[in-house]
């Protein structure tokens, strides 16, 4: 009864002021609403443990560890100093707790040797790991057996477990700077980990590697010979639910670790230097592992935004049309100076007296990024150099003659001497 008394009141009211040619006021529309991309917020890292590792010379035997390896860092490395040098390190390995494995340039020991990525491996709820490590010639890479039953390893004391492993059951690798801990990256096997450096951050599951492979096959008298998988570069893949901006994304990135790490990072989350240029050997379960120094603290930058900001919603014509104009700015007179002669109250004609400002000199700034960047190359180089002394040492040490020739050489040396003096007598 309420209603219908109301709406009748409106309408005669509507009718009433149709007759009369009364104004019908239209409420002005709401503003614009402008729609901001939200910044991609990285957690701030806790302090890591840096250390060079001295990688083996055969593939070591798998561990099982009771969480993940935390988000990668970031480490760019420098030049390689010599041909036939590998980028080594760069990624997490287990030694009591997960430390950075600091990346450098480093000779094969031995000619035909080549470098194998680390191996992560979801699987029960745990992390298998493998180390990097040299490989003979001739001699691949076996993964773990599926039925291999391992005893999760015990962390150092006072070492806090970090998350679980959350995502897909196989292989992987850590997910990229700033990214929520504990998640994974599915990845084919064999990918370096330094692939997610540049990718953006992710907070959900969903990011994956996909290996772009081209195969070499080699046919004679209808027998293959020979089938090679050349990989050079791998494609990230991330939905828009999965990344901490809300934003899909996809790139292709090289597939050497070298190369990929010196992509421009997301999130600038940049690996601390290793207090000390020795290496440090690598861990075997069941033996007391090496000292650690102490853990250092992780120098993260502003994050970058992997995709621009949304733009602002377009305004519809009826409210551009009604929105009154926007009023002209006021002409800005500049206000001269106080003079103390009063005669030179006339302001000069600027294309009589005015002269270009000098340019100021550029100010340096040294950032934090540029300052542990130079320190990483600097402690690269003098670890490649060591490398290399003790490379050439070992040689020399391979070629030094024993007591016998050197005996035969003093008896050598004396006979001509003997020789020289008779011929002169």
């Amino acid at each position: 009864m309420i209603n219908s008394r109301t709406a009748a009141g409106a309408l005669s009211a509507a009718v009433i002021c149709v007759m009369t040619g009364c104004a019908v006021e239209v409420p002005a529309p709401p503003p614009p609403r402008v729609v901001v991309a939200a910044p991609v917020v990285a957690p701030a890292p806790a302090p890591v443990v840096s250390v060079y590792i001295d990688p083996p010379l055969v593939q070591p035997a798998p561990i099982a560890v009771g969480w993940a390896p935390p988000p990668m860092l970031v480490e760019v490395p420098p030049p390689s100093p010599f041909p036939g040098a590998f980028w080594t390190g760069g990624y997490w390995a287990w030694h009591g707790e997960w430390v950075w494995s600091a990346g450098r340039w480093s000779a094969p020991p031995q000619p035909g040797y080549g470098w194998v990525q680390p191996y992560y491996e979801h699987r029960d709820d745990a992390v298998i790991f493998i180390g990097g490590h040299w490989s003979p010639p001739g001699v691949v890479f076996v993964p773990p057996p599926p039925n291999l039953q391992l005893t999760i390893v015990a962390a150092s004391p006072g070492v806090v477990p970090g998350p679980r492993p959350i995502g897909p059951p196989g292989i992987f690798v850590p997910p990229p700077p700033g990214s929520r801990p504990g998640l994974i990256v599915p990845a084919p096997l064999g990918t370096p980990p330094a692939v997610v450096t540049s990718a953006p951050p992710v907070t959900n599951i969903g990011m994956r590697i996909q290996g772009n492979t081209t195969n070499t096959t080699t046919i004679n008298n209808t027998r293959v010979i020979n089938n090679v998988t050349n990989v050079e570069n791998v494609t990230v893949i991330a939905p828009a639910s999965a990344t901490a901006s809300g934003h899909a994304f996809q790139s292709e990135v090289p597939a050497q670790a070298h190369l990929a790490a010196a992509l421009p990072p997301v999130v600038h989350a940049a690996a601390p230097v290793p207090a000390s240029a020795h290496p440090i050997p690598a861990y075997v379960a069941g033996r007391a592992a090496a000292p650690l120094p102490p853990p250092q603290l992780v120098h993260a930058g502003p994050a970058v935004p992997a995709h621009p900001p949304a733009a602002p919603e377009p305004r519809p014509m009826a409210a551009i049309a009604a929105a009154p104009p926007a009023p002209a700015p006021l002409p800005v007179h500049p206000v001269p100076e106080p003079r103390a002669n009063a005669e030179a109250t006339t302001p000069p004609h600027p294309a009589e007296h005015a002269q270009p400002a000098a340019p100021k000199p550029p100010v340096a700034v040294a950032t934090d990024e540029a300052r542990l960047r130079a320190e990483q190359q600097q402690h690269a180089a003098l670890v490649a150099k060591a490398a290399h002394d003790k490379a050439v040492a070992a040689q020399a040490a391979a070629h030094r003659p024993t007591d016998k020739e050197r005996q035969e050489a003093e008896r050598r040396r004396r006979a001509e001497e003997e020789g020289e003096k008779s011929g002169t007598r």
